[in-house]
């Protein structure tokens, strides 16, 4: 299984990202795949998980509204595209994955084993 983020950067508040997660090795029908972020000092923090087999999405909280997750199954990638970006959402972010459904449970502690080497999101004030 492996996992390559792309897509981050610098932008301003207020501003957008729309970040990939490129897959291979791993069954869209049978995986969860999430993004979880890591700011500078702090703990890792659940952002968005996928089961691409049906589509179905979660969120946290501090992202809910502003943050849609999304899969091409074709294309085995899945997108975190992230709007009304503010200066607390900088942060590496991970995209992961394992064989378990996402839910509310695995949104909040992304048990997975399976992980990208993340890519940076900083947001100016």
């Amino acid at each position: 299984v492996q996992l390559v983020e792309s897509g981050g950067g610098l932008v301003q508040a207020g501003g957008s990202l729309r970040l990939s997660c490129a897959t291979s090795g791993v069954t869209f029908d049978a995986h969860a795949i999430g993004w979880i972020r890591q700011a500078p000092g702090k703990q890792r923090e659940g952002v968005s998980c996928i089961n691409p087999s049906d589509g179905s999405t979660y969120y946290t909280n501090p992202v809910k509204g502003r943050f849609t997750i999304s899969s091409d199954n074709a294309k085995k990638t899945v997108y975190l595209q992230m709007n009304s970006l503010k200066p607390e959402d900088t942060a590496v972010y991970y995209c992961a994955t394992d064989r378990i459904d996402c839910g509310p449970i695995v949104v909040e502690t992304f048990p997975y084993d399976y992980w990208g080497q993340g890519t940076q999101v900083t947001v100016s004030s």
